[in-house]
């Protein structure tokens, strides 16, 4: 075996130096893309079984095999088929044996079979060229699976009784996950053949053994001691006890490194000698006579560059029939592929305002189908007003709310607009420039204070969107007014009060259908009474209040609560401090929507 491995590099050596010599002078090679590639070779394998029988060595032996790749350019992918021969080997000392009580064993019989390994694997590949590309280096990669069988190897004592000596069941194991790392350096003589050299490393993954169905054991052997015999001679003794059985198969597993040599056909396209039929150019790789090309279309605002997304949009042909249709992505950028070689024009919508539009002309396609590359296109956004991109939610949540009624009332100029948010919350106006406008939102259940956006604090050569959120709240939910200080046992609102209660008129202003119940609450020293009438006299106080500037009494709710609704610890008997007495006297008003 190892004379016809030294016979075969030897001949794969002189094949490469004549290679060389005659093609020192060769032209480049083409087709380096897409492309298939047969390998055959035959190699040699050096493995290493790892399964526990120290007195077993395993030979190398002959690989044959197959490589199948594609590659699309320096990238590819690959199959791989290898057919591995391997020699178990006894190791175990026979001369100057003796058994267990000194007698010597004159004879032994020894049963080794081989190993036969066959993997099938894919994976990907990667390769580097020369700049002629007549010489490359491939990395290959392999995922497969792997059929181990026979191996078995056995020696007894050829004494009456046949005692084993040294023995393993050997394999008989089929799917076994294998990984297979290669490298192959190729010498190609033309376009379609060349001759490759190269070196792999194998390991398959808890290989299965066989357990012996007679002797009912994976592996047995004898531990030897050195010991003299009668007249003197060196040799060894099986030692007493010493006989180790292995009954469980192990799943262990087995690697391997080899190196090979073979040949290699590429099968790549015939290059016509006649100039493109598209362009009347002579270059490769040539044009494509029928097939379309790619349209990649960008949306951007005219004046601040932002790209749009979520823009819709359509290529129609001359008569104005639309041959393909979509929407940009968060890039901006929306592509329509294989279209076909026509005059088209480009249009685009983005919230109903339609973009400038932009013509492809036929002769576009030549250079596109050329080059291998889309054709490019702009449309430009060119309204003057900004968009009010807005988001309602929850106060004091990330909650977006569906449905609410989006109010947008011109300040400057008369004029209303009204949008319902979408399912997330999220609403659009068209705004236009050095005004200024107030957003209020609607909703069964909810109530909203006036949002304003003056657009003169934007210049539209910065920016077109203007970002904005604002809350609902729930109706009937209590809101501290933190202001709402009264002097001790009066009722009188003093002036640090005001701008808290004015608050409240322009939330009734603004939301003209709702009901404000105001409430006092004192803290728990004083006795019940007293608490719950001072406290029904400061309630009496704001609504008297917000009645002098306009809001009706029939809107208007006083509660006085005293010191029944406190907010800690500090009721009657309980010693609190100052600073916890002042949380529970406080002034409190609930919105009360129509039912």
């Amino acid at each position: 075996m190892m004379n016809n491995l030294r016979n075969t590099i030897k001949l794969f050596v002189v094949a490469l130096v004549c290679a060389l010599s005659f093609t020192t002078n060769a032209q480049q090679l083409e087709n380096h893309t897409n492309y298939f590639q047969l390998s055959p070779r035959v190699g040699y394998d050096f493995p290493t079984y790892k399964n526990n029988t120290p007195a077993i060595d395993y030979k190398g032996g002959l690989n044959l095999g197959l490589s199948l790749d594609y590659y699309w350019n320096t990238f590819g992918l690959g199959f791989d088929f290898d057919y591995i021969k391997n020699q178990p080997k006894s190791t175990f000392q026979t001369d100057n044996l003796y058994d267990a009580g000194g007698t010597q064993i004159i004879a032994t019989n020894l049963f080794e079979d081989g190993i036969t390994r066959v993997f099938y694997g894919i994976g990907p590949n990667a390769q580097f060229r020369s700049k002629t590309g007549r010489f490359k280096t491939e990395i290959n990669t392999r995922f497969g699976l792997a059929s181990i069988k026979v191996g078995r190897t056995l020696l007894e004592n050829a004494n009456p009784g046949n005692e084993i000596l040294n023995f393993h069941a050997g394999y008989k194991d089929s799917g076994v996950f294998t990984f297979k790392g290669q490298v192959r350096f190729t010498y190609m003589l033309s376009n379609n053949f060349g001759i490759n050299a190269g070196a792999y490393y194998m390991r398959h993954f808890g290989a299965q053994e066989l357990v012996d169905p007679t002797l009912g054991v994976s592996a047995a052997y004898y531990d030897t001691v050195a010991f003299t015999g009668p007249t003197g001679e060196p040799g060894v003794r099986l030692e007493q006890g010493g006989f180790n059985l292995r009954e469980e198969a192990c799943d262990c597993d087995i690697s391997s490194v080899g190196v090979f040599a073979g040949i290699t056909y590429k099968f790549s396209k015939k290059v016509k000698e006649d100039v493109c039929e598209v362009c009347g150019e002579d270059h490769m790789p040539r044009c494509c006579a029928t097939c379309g090309c790619g349209i990649t279309v960008t949306a951007r605002d005219k004046y601040t560059s932002e790209t749009l997304p979520f823009t819709d949009v359509v290529l129609t042909d001359l008569n104005g029939n639309i041959v393909q249709s979509g929407t940009t992505n968060s890039y901006g950028v929306v592509v329509f592929n294989d279209v076909a070689e026509a005059d088209y024009i480009v249009k685009g919508k983005l919230y109903d305002v339609s973009l400038e539009e932009t013509s492809i002309e036929k002769a576009e396609f030549i250079a596109c189908k050329k080059e291998g590359n889309s054709i490019q296109k702009v449309i430009e956004y060119g309204d003057l007003n900004f968009i009010l991109k807005g988001n309602v939610v929850e106060c004091n949540t990330n909650e977006g709310i569906q449905g609410v009624d989006i109010k947008l009332r011109d300040k400057i100029k008369p004029g209303q607009k009204n949008t319902l948010s979408d399912n997330s919350g999220a609403f659009i106006f068209h705004l236009k420039q050095a005004s200024t406008y107030g957003l209020n939102g609607n909703k069964d259940g909810y109530f909203s204070n006036e949002v304003e956006v003056a657009t003169s604090d934007y210049n539209r050569n910065q920016s077109l969107f203007i970002d904005l959120e604002m809350c609902v709240n729930p109706c009937g939910q209590s809101i501290k007014l933190d202001n709402i200080i009264f002097n001790l046992d009066k009722w009188d609102i003093l002036p640090a009060a005001r701008p808290d209660l004015d608050y409240v008129v322009k939330l009734m202003q603004d939301n003209p259908t709702i009901s404000v119940e105001m409430s006092s609450h004192t803290d728990s020293r004083g006795s019940n009474p007293y608490n719950q009438t001072l406290s029904q006299k400061r309630a009496e106080s704001t609504i008297n209040y917000l009645m002098t500037k306009g809001i009706s009494r029939d809107r208007l709710i006083a509660r006085g609560a005293g010191e029944t609704e406190l907010l800690n610890r500090c009721a009657d008997g309980i010693i609190c401090e100052e600073n916890e007495h002042t949380i529970n006297r406080r002034t409190e008003f609930k919105v009360i929507c129509p039912q």
